[in-house]
């Protein structure tokens, strides 16, 4: 089993306890030491959470954090997700900022993104999208 970067949907049904999620995680883990994830997704969970006031949720986000390879917006990924996202508009079509930054944080790792939003994703080229929560868009 490959590396995969976590989408911010797949790291919420997985805190919410989704049963499909939880057993991919766990499929992932017998080859990977740890979960990943974008500094991004972080940053959208975690402001989710506290908008809605869900402080056991936002701990257990935390602990979630703390045990998973979260990564920071380098240089180069900026450079890529720029490059993702004027590709697009070239194209007519738009992506929000937070998907373009945790594609590109996907592509300069070399690994792919275990996502719900397929749709979404799918239009990013040399990108290997994995539907992890299995609902159809």
């Amino acid at each position: 089993m490959e590396r995969i970067l976590l989408d911010t949907d797949v790291v919420s049904f997985y805190l919410r306890g989704h049963a499909s999620v939880l057993e991919r995680v766990a499929r992932y883990l017998e080859h990977h030491a740890q979960l990943e994830l974008s500094v991004v997704s972080y940053y959208e969970l975690r402001r989710g959470l506290i908008r809605i006031g869900a402080s056991r949720r936002l701990r257990d986000l935390e602990i979630f954090v703390a045990q998973s390879r979260l990564w920071e917006v380098s240089y180069e990924i900026a450079h890529e997700a720029s490059t993702i996202a004027g590709s697009l508009m070239a194209q007519g079509e738009k992506l929000d900022d937070a998907d373009i930054l945790i594609a590109a944080t996907a592509r300069v790792l070399g690994v792919g993104v275990a996502t719900g939003n397929i749709r979404h994703f799918g239009r990013i080229d040399g990108l290997l999208v994995e539907n992890w929560i299995e609902r159809r868009e």
